[in-house]
């Protein structure tokens, strides 16, 4: 098991997570808290809270470059040499002092002196003079002396031991000088960058073997309800299969994390708050699915709140799908709380949870590529002051991406597998017309 994560943040009375108690913190009854606790924010807003309140860093560890595809690096990674290493060839030919070509042409060509070959995967055995040239194989190492590479394409031989040049180079012609690639101490891999192959082929260029990566947040997801029956078992009326464990499972992998599931738990305070405490002391986040909503019946609010300061940042959220949504902050532990329609948790994950572990893992918590965009095939009502986001297909329509919404209620998954992407519709936009253009996250 990774280790839990240690030195959590203290939070001071007087900090922006503290003040933020402000906005969520009446919790005397549960028939007050539809009013009390319940603030709607913009989804900007709550995880702007969240990330000023005092986020841990990352834990660090050294890896293999075979074992780091898709690892995170919280720090900037430098060449610890340059790329290449010497002044090399990049194509067949001759390694020659550029001056002793000046003027050459197929009438008047260059007489110059072959004074051996230069060897692959060695340095050459001598330097050339004025006048001369060695045989140089693409990738070999300028002799001292040469500047440039003439095609073979462009000498003849004359005889055993010369050859005429029978076009010009300049200097650097055909080569490619130490360090043109990477400079030593240059940036080759940026902070918050998720590795690539060939960011790792890079850095094995540069005789790097291990390096070093943010340890994978642990997620611990919580499903809750009455309800809620495990996939494998076949439900009676009024149960339904637990879904968001399963998705919200994929999307913790697929930002970076790793997911620990703690099953479903009743619509109990006690048995809800025993598992949450038991995932708070295993897990750097804490996700709990459903029992987010404003009702005397749901638990989920005031267990978090009791889970340690600051407690709750926000409750409800100016989106649809995913009004009912919680954000806290517990002794340094993010805990957020989802609804359970398959639809809105998925939004919410991407909004807020996401960015979380982008940021425990040393990333920006924002993604610095521009958004995509598309256009609607039709007219989309919305209302203004909240965002929303609507599964839509995506297909392409003279050179450009339009997006055909697919309307269907949240707790409907399939919405989302026959969706390719979520359009989403600004907060100030009282609906959009057909062809209007607008931003699309794609669903992976």
């Amino acid at each position: 098991m990774p280790p839990k994560c240690i030195g959590r943040p203290r939070v001071d009375a007087a900090s922006p997570a503290r003040q933020n108690q402000a906005h969520s913190r009446h919790l005397q009854s549960a028939a007050g808290m539809a009013t009390d606790l319940f603030e709607v924010v913009s989804p900007e807003t709550a995880l702007e809270r969240l990330l000023e309140s005092g986020l841990p860093e990352p834990r660090v560890e050294s890896v293999s470059l075979s074992a780091a595809t898709g690892r995170t690096a919280p720090r900037a990674v430098r060449a610890p040499e340059p790329s290449p290493a010497f002044d090399r060839s990049l194509m067949d030919g001759f390694a020659v002092r550029a001056s002793d070509t000046f003027g050459a042409t197929e009438a008047l060509p260059a007489a110059l002196a072959v004074v051996g070959e230069v060897p692959m995967g060695a340095p050459p055995t001598r330097g050339i003079a004025p006048g001369e040239a060695m045989v140089i194989h693409t990738g070999g190492m300028l002799p001292d002396g040469s500047d440039a590479v003439v095609m073979v394409e462009h000498t003849e031989w004359i005889d055993d031991g010369a050859i005429d040049v029978m076009r010009p180079v300049a200097a650097r012609d055909a080569v490619i000088q130490r360090g043109d690639d990477v400079a030593e101490g240059a940036v080759v891999i940026p902070q918050g960058a998720r590795l690539r192959s060939q960011d790792l082929g890079g850095l094995a260029a540069l005789g790097v073997t291990r390096v070093s990566v943010a340890q994978s947040p642990i997620v611990g997801l919580i499903a809750t309800g009455d309800e809620i029956v495990p996939p494998q078992h076949t439900p009676v009326p009024g149960e339904v299969r637990d879904v968001n464990s399963t998705t919200l499972s994929v999307e913790v992998e697929r930002a970076g994390g790793a997911a620990r599931t703690y099953g479903i738990v009743p619509d109990a305070r006690s048995a809800l708050e025993t598992t949450a405490r038991d995932a708070l002391s295993e897990c750097d986040v804490v996700v709990i699915s459903a029992g987010s909503s404003v009702s005397a019946r749901d638990h989920t609010a005031h267990v978090i709140e009791s889970l340690g300061s600051p407690g709750i940042l926000a409750h409800g959220l100016a989106l649809k799908p995913g009004k009912p949504s919680i954000v806290a902050l517990a002794e340094g532990t993010p805990v957020f709380g989802l609804p359970g329609n398959p639809v809105s948790a998925l939004v919410v994950f991407d909004l807020l949870v996401a960015p979380t572990l982008r940021r425990l893992q040393g990333a920006p918590a924002h993604s610095p590529a521009p958004p995509l965009r598309a256009r609607l095939t039709r007219n989309v009502a919305s209302t203004a002051g909240r965002v929303d986001f609507i599964p839509a297909s995506l297909a392409e329509r003279d050179d450009e991406m339009w997006a055909e919404p697919i309307f269907g209620a949240s707790n409907l998954i399939f919405t989302l597998v026959r969706a390719d992407a979520l359009v989403r519709i600004p907060a100030d936009a009282n609906g959009l017309p057909a062809g209007a253009s607008v931003e699309i996250r794609p669903l992976a």
